[in-house]
């Protein structure tokens, strides 16, 4: 068996959006939830998400983004400001903000020194839309890219692939890696769709929309067709996930229709391609899935895949 990394933070869950918001703390609760009931929680290596150093985020955002950020966080439980019309800030999202894309940093750090073989970061605010100077679509900091830029230049990587299977493009993440060949990514996401943005194809970006509707087994032929031939060329010596289960039937936010079982199947050729030119690093950090039981299923599926060797 994989030693697993799960890293989260208490303050994840005091992140408000407001009583209506679907990104909310219920997310992590129920995925908590639902890895005790199943005993796959003692399996885990349990790991508190430290905070995100000012250097960390630089790396991804520009120093106006983040002062802008800091200035509009509310000081009290009653205040809010919107970054965007989806994205909010309450007295504790900066701080959610920070573990968040802390526990990216610190699941790298983790896997490159060989202490786990895998992470998964359980947290909220999800990222993958916030771009180098913007935040979108209930991301504050585009997590994943922080953890990537942390493998690149802090650990000295040449080559690393972000996979990301969420059901709305990973605009922002595609927005900070666009000039960076060190990066492949591949995603897939529902087409027209949130957030409705161009997607460059070109060697180091392979983007591969999908109609509402579409089912897992459409899923798996675009991976296998697009997704395993870049991979094999480019030999990813780290894998990172953006792994958002909003593409899950029961999700009310979307119309594709994966199931568990399309996760595990996903998760698995992950894990085989990082064994093959990896050396077995993957990190994954959550972004989407609000029907939550639906959710708290995808995620146990996708860390039994992490965990099975």
């Amino acid at each position: 068996m994989n030693k697993t990394a799960y890293i989260s933070h208490p303050v994840c869950l005091k992140h408000d959006n407001g009583i209506d918001h679907p990104e909310s703390p219920r997310r992590l609760l129920a995925i908590d939830k639902q890895l005790k009931d199943s005993g796959l929680h003692q399996d885990l290596e349990h790991f508190e998400a430290p905070e995100v150093s000012r250097e960390q985020l630089e790396r991804v955002h520009s120093n106006e983004y983040l002062d802008y950020v800091k200035k509009n966080t509310p000081a009290t439980l009653t205040g809010t400001f919107y970054l965007d019309p989806d994205t909010r800030l309450s007295r504790y999202a900066l701080d959610a903000a920070g573990r968040a894309a802390g526990a990216v940093v610190h699941a790298v750090d983790l896997v490159i020194e060989k202490k786990v073989n895998n992470a998964f970061c359980a947290v909220r605010p999800p990222g993958h839309h916030a771009k180098k100077d913007q935040a979108m679509g209930f991301c504050v900091f585009n997590n994943i890219t922080i953890g990537i830029a942390h493998a690149l230049e802090h650990h000295g990587l040449e080559r690393v692939a972000l996979l990301d299977f969420d059901v709305h493009h990973g605009n922002g993440s595609e927005n900070i890696i666009a000039s960076d060949e060190r990066v492949l990514f591949c995603s897939i996401f529902q087409h027209p769709f949130y957030p409705g943005e161009p997607c460059s194809n070109n060697k180091h970006i392979i983007c591969s929309p999908m109609k509402a509707g579409a089912s897992g087994n459409e899923f798996r032929q675009i991976v296998q067709d697009k997704w395993l031939p870049a991979l094999n060329q480019f030999k990813p010596q780290m894998i990172f996930i953006s792994a958002g289960f909003d593409a899950h039937a029961d999700d009310f936010l979307a119309n594709l229709n994966f199931t568990e079982s399309d996760y595990q199947w996903v998760s698995e050729l992950i894990v085989a391609v990082a064994d093959k030119y990896s050396e077995g690093r993957i990190v994954s950090s959550l972004e989407g899935g609000y029907q939550v039981d639906a959710l708290a299923r995808s995620v146990e599926t996708h860390l039994k895949s992490l965990l099975s060797k």
